[in-house]
């Protein structure tokens, strides 16, 4: 153990981050941890990012989670702070991303008084997060620390709050440090790894449906070695597309918003559905329909890290719980199902997804055609960039035309986060200076956080911003063309201007008003050395890459 000389509380915490292989945190600086910003000061081995606002902060702390598999780090002051945060929690929740909110708080002496940004963090994160509590003496930080760790890391992974009292921070104890943090991951029965096997040998149509976080690149190899071995075919989770080769021969789509036709018929005409890590929630299921809860009448195998899950919304035929890396690393072993009578299924199921991939035949009337710039960078960004995006009907485009290659690759939030893709998009450049980094973002979605622009340009996150501008909220506008035609309210949206913004910000920018200009603009965009922004005028008319408002 280390020297136990009195320590404060703020010193306690940093230490305790150190221990526990923090090399990186986000935040906005707050009066409320005053003491843990002076003992960073003394680390400067901790990367301390501050953004521009908390949302953003959270967000970058998420995926920062999702790159590593360790707890992405977020530092926020109470009341206004946490409650900005709170957004970045929410996602860490859906997408099962380990991540630590810390989050300062009013002195004891004043708790319960409704004292100047007071918030009673434990019942606001309740719903949020896996676990919140508030650390009510500096001799408790360590114990605290490791358990959110723990928790945030074990099982099905999520986000931890923890409050920090600034007295608390201050006042000063002899508390000694603990050991590293060791995550828990149940790994499958070989009982269970051999049913899979008998569950496949008498399929006649199986299907394997691919979701959940914490992949490791071992993990997703072995899922395509026992896909490619059994000629399986698979889907991907909504937003899960980089857990396999978007190219590997057995892969047959993703399971998203507005889940096509052939992809339904997909799944409804399996007579297994084997569901490796995905919680099969509404978007992969579309809304419940191709696989109505409790019962479906296909056998259905359900593999997932937490025990609750197993059960809660589909009744299994055979429930596994286990981490869904170590249960595809044992899939693999299995002895392989001689000449699969499904081979044929498969392969059509490829041809389907193919063709659904392809350019589609109308181009826009005017403007950019978003489908041909995502299929030109499917085709020229080497396999290991990192595409970033949050929510709005543009990321339709990217998730149909790119083709992902290598695991944790996506970087895209399935609580559907406006605003999500830019501050992701900076915490992974930063994680991985050396990968092009990609961020689309709709021009209601970008101005969620344009201002970490700013925090690309300081930190030297050389990131490419591709913003698609067609003036409305366009998620929205479809929805109400749909229910209330011609009744416009709320949805157009009326912009600065991009290029000059970007600019502001220190990023070079350009505004891309043809198809045949986006090649050149992006070729400068790359080759910058700082943060780039590439505005890409639309067709205001086409809301998806099938369907027109008009």
């Amino acid at each position: 153990m280390p020297d136990t000389a009195a320590r404060s509380g703020g010193r306690i915490l940093v230490d305790a981050l150190r221990v526990h292989g923090v090399d990186r945190l986000f935040c906005v600086p707050g009066e409320s941890y005053l003491d843990v910003l002076d003992a960073l000061y003394d680390y400067p081995e901790i990367a301390v990012v501050v953004a521009k606002h908390e949302g953003a902060a959270a967000n970058m702390a998420e995926a920062d989670g999702k790159l590593t598999g360790r707890p992405g780090i977020c530092f926020v002051t109470r009341g206004p702070g946490a409650t900005h945060a709170s957004v970045g929690v929410h996602t860490a929740f859906q997408d099962s991303t380990p991540m630590i909110l810390f989050v300062g708080q009013v002195a004891r002496e004043a708790r319960g008084r409704e004292a100047f940004q007071e918030v009673e963090f434990s019942q606001m994160f309740a719903p949020l997060a896996k676990w919140t509590a508030e650390i009510d003496t500096a001799d408790r930080i360590p114990e605290f620390v490791l358990r959110a760790f723990q928790i945030a890391t074990s099982g099905r992974p999520g986000p931890v709050v923890l409050a920090l009292p600034e007295d608390v921070l201050v006042e000063t104890t002899p508390a000694a440090d603990t050991l590293r943090y060791c995550p828990v991951q149940a790994s499958p029965k070989p009982r269970d790894v051999e049913a899979v096997g008998t569950e496949l040998e008498r399929a006649k149509r199986p299907l394997l449906i691919l979701g959940g976080s914490r992949w490791s690149d071992e993990g997703c190899a072995a899922l395509a070695a026992f896909a490619q071995a059994n000629a399986v075919p698979v889907l991907a989770s909504f937003r899960r597309q980089d857990l396999i080769d978007n190219r590997h021969p057995c892969y047959a789509g993703h399971l998203s918003l507005g889940l096509p036709p052939f992809l339904q018929n997909r799944v409804r005409g399996a007579d297994l559905v084997i569901a490796l890590g995905s919680r099969l929630g509404d978007v992969t299921t579309f809304g419940y329909t191709v696989l109505k809860p409790p019962r479906i009448p296909q056998r259905l195998v359900h593999i997932h890290p937490d025990p609750h899950e197993l059960g809660r919304v589909y009744q299994p035929d055979l429930a596994i719980n286990a981490s869904p890396s170590l249960c595809a690393i044992e899939l693999a072993k299995l002895k392989p199902v001689s000449d699969p009578p499904w081979r044929s299924t498969t392969e059509e199921a490829r041809r389907e997804y193919e063709q659904f991939a392809a350019r589609p035949a109308k181009a826009p009337s005017e403007g950019v055609d978003l489908a041909a710039v995502v299929s030109y960078l499917s085709g020229l960004l080497p396999p290991d960039a990192m595409i970033a995006n949050g929510a709005g009907n543009f990321t339709i485009w990217v998730h149909r035309f790119f083709t992902y290659k290598q695991p944790h690759t996506e970087l895209a939030p399935t609580s559907g986060s406006m605003g999500y893709g830019l501050p992701a998009s900076v915490a992974a450049k930063l994680r991985h200076p050396d990968r092009t980094v990609v961020c689309f973002a709709g021009d209601g979605d970008f101005l969620m956080y344009p201002q970490e622009l700013a925090t690309a340009s300081q930190n030297g996150a050389a990131i490419i911003v591709l913003v698609v501008n067609n003036g409305m909220y366009g998620t929205i506008r479809m929805h109400q063309e749909r229910r209330f035609p011609g009744r416009v309210s709320a949805t157009d949206l009326a912009s600065p201007d991009f290029v000059a913004l970007a600019h502001s910000l220190g990023a070079c920018a350009e505004r891309v008003e043809s198809t045949d200009a986006f090649a050149g603009a992006f070729d400068r965009a790359l080759h910058a050395g700082r943060p780039a922004l590439l505005e890409l005028s639309v067709d205001r008319d086409q809301i998806t890459p099938d369907r027109r408002l008009s």
